[in-house]
């Protein structure tokens, strides 16, 4: 069985080494009386949790997977996850980043996401049951009425109720214009909502006392499209005027989904009979409501292979040094043995740093945008908000895709490892290369992502947002530039930075002419946007891991290893992307349809 341990030392250092958050979030009044053993203490508690609480129910959750009772519609999750839950719950970890208005403890985002890493390289699937919770509470601190704020927020906080969002239909993914589901007026101001919704990430399930239904659905009246579109609070049980609860509400799971991965999370069909609901914000404005809770759970599906990626580097990384096999081309390194240790051996532990790199960076740059955020949220300056807001809208889709392509790289590299017993369900490891699978397709598909970046984000103000970001790039290249210590790094970095401004212009030339351009380079500019952030992380990192080599300390020695790792095997992928992107829509458009 797979085990985990937190790894608190490369948070810690992402934190208060790389970015220095304590001194960012005083600046804050939110968290002004914020300090780094708070920071520590809390992510130091909650990886025992996840160590000791829901990491040994993930191989035997897998196996056994949900069960629905179709006679009374109800879903039984995996054996010890409802105690787990109510650890959980009674460990106050669902409040962490919550308004304490609400009950919530009013810790920084990058705390509770600190949190949701570890939760994810535990149990993933487990994960995923107060997992939305979040994003649902966002919606409605942002779009509620006072009076859903009073009725939902608390419970959400505390952990009491979870939530859910009810997007996909049977016919339509993506394009939620295409989305059929009806919503009736009703006489005292509430709803009734019919239709049907797939995919439900835990829809149904006893770990809670209720589960809170985000559902969009069509007035009417509504235009035809994305802009006919409204947003519904639709409990599982009626909420009375008390808070208490009531008769059961005509929303149910009909349907478990027969999956690739993540078994022991309930993946529901869900039936919706004259279900009643409660208007989210204007009616046809759901998607604006909505997209608060989905880029939520963008930044959060990133996450889950981040803690992926950390789990199965790990026991690769443990196997490597246990498993002997063959010896070293150049001679025995275990001479005492019948054969060496598996790590000797070039290709084992490229496949190793590989998985490291891509957790590390991906550690980097998730709390960088988590802290870009905090400021986005309790900044008191208008235009540090506007500007924070924006550069965590630009990297968003680049934490979604490139976060979660790195994990299936990363976790069937460690599989790898492991040889013939990574195939095998005992060791984790398949498990974890089946879970990392779905985080590429859902919460909008990773090709989605790549047009969002590039389309959007980036050709749609011109680059404004994209050359901000690399403006910090430039000041540090400036100010280590002469630095003849840090020209391993510095050097492609800039020429990385100097490529991508080269690549951006081409590429908008190209889409003037014809917008699918866009789509045929959008998945390979991703991936280099997403190298350039993590080589100026990385980057970063190794400066301060230069400057701490000599105390001794190994972590700087294997940080510093690492950095090199990366600028030397994996930031060069960035030329045959730059390459295959620039070869544009013609390759991709020529042959005639009939011929597929």
């Amino acid at each position: 069985m797979p085990t985990y341990t937190p790894p608190l030392r490369d948070m810690q250092f992402v934190m208060h080494e790389l970015l220095n958050v304590v001194d960012e979030l005083k600046m804050l009044p939110a968290h002004a009386d914020i300090d780094a053993d708070t920071i520590n203490a809390v992510l130091e508690e909650g990886g025992k949790f996840c160590a000791e609480v829901i990491a040994p129910l993930n191989l035997s959750g897998d196996a056994e997977g949900c069960k629905l009772d179709k006679t009374t519609h109800e879903v039984t999750p995996p054996k010890g996850f409802k105690e787990a839950y109510k650890q959980y719950v009674e460990g106050g970890w669902p409040a962490l980043s919550c308004d304490p208005a609400y009950g919530g403890q009013g810790l920084p985002v990058l705390v509770n996401q600190g949190m949701y890493e570890m939760m994810n390289s535990a149990n993933q699937a487990w994960t995923m049951y107060p997992g939305l919770s979040h994003g649902a509470y966002e919606a409605l601190h942002a779009h509620g009425t006072p009076e859903q704020k009073s009725t939902y927020l608390t419970k959400l906080t505390s952990g009491e109720w979870t939530g859910t969002m009810c997007l996909t239909e049977p016919h339509c993914g993506t394009d939620l214009g295409l989305l059929r589901t009806k919503a009736e007026p009703q006489a005292d101001g509430t709803y009734k909502i019919t239709g049907a919704k797939i995919f439900i990430s835990a829809g149904e399930h006893d770990l809670a006392a209720n589960i809170v239904h985000l559902v969009l659905a069509r007035l009417p009246d509504a235009p035809a499209g994305s802009k006919g579109i409204s947003l519904f609070i639709v409990p599982k049980f009626l909420v009375n005027a008390d808070g208490t609860l009531g008769a059961r509400n005509g929303i149910f799971c009909a349907g478990l989904e027969h999956k690739m991965g993540i078994h022991a999370n309930s993946t529901c069909q869900m039936v919706l009979e004259g279900a009643i609901g409660t208007m989210v914000g204007e009616p046809n404005k759901g998607l604006a409501a909505m997209f608060v809770m989905m880029n939520a759970a963008r930044l959060g599906v990133g996450n889950q292979s981040l803690g992926l990626t950390e789990v199965a580097y790990q026991n690769a990384a443990a196997y490597a040094k246990d498993r002997i096999q063959m010896r070293a081309l150049s001679g025995p390194k275990a001479p005492d043995k019948a054969a060496d240790p598996i790590i000797v051996h070039p290709d084992v532990r490229k496949m190793l740093l590989t998985a490291r790199a891509y957790a590390e960076g991906g550690r980097a740059l998730s709390t960088y945008v988590a802290l870009q955020l905090d400021k986005a949220l309790s900044s008191d300056d208008e235009d540090e908000r506007k500007e924070c807001e924006a550069e965590v809208a630009l990297l968003t889709p680049i934490i979604k895709a490139f976060l979660t392509d790195n994990g299936w790289i990363a976790t069937s590299h460690c599989m790898q490892v492991f040889g013939g017993h990574g195939f095998i369900h005992e060791w984790g490891m398949e498990q974890f290369v089946r879970d990392a699978r779905i985080n590429m397709i859902y919460e909008g598909t990773n090709t989605i992502q790549s047009l969002d970046l590039l389309g959007r984000k980036v050709l749609g103000n011109n680059g404004a947002t994209l050359k901000k970001f690399g403006k910090k790039i430039a000041s540090f290249v400036e100010e280590e530039g002469t630095s003849e210590a840090m020209q391993e790094f510095i050097n492609p970095l800039a020429d990385l930075g100097d490529k991508v401004t080269k690549l951006t212009t081409e590429i908008g030339m190209k889409a003037f002419q014809n917008p699918d351009e866009v789509g045929a380079a959008a998945v390979d500019y991703l991936r280099v946007v997403g190298h350039l952030c993590f080589a100026y992380f990385f980057a970063r990192s190794a400066k301060i891991a230069l400057e701490k080599q000599g105390s001794g300390d190994p972590f700087y020695t294997a940080k510093l290893h690492t950095a090199r790792f990366y600028f030397a095997k994996l930031l060069p992928e960035t030329a045959s992307l730059i390459r295959t992107a620039r070869a544009g829509l013609q390759p991709l458009m020529a042959m005639d349809e009939a011929l597929f």
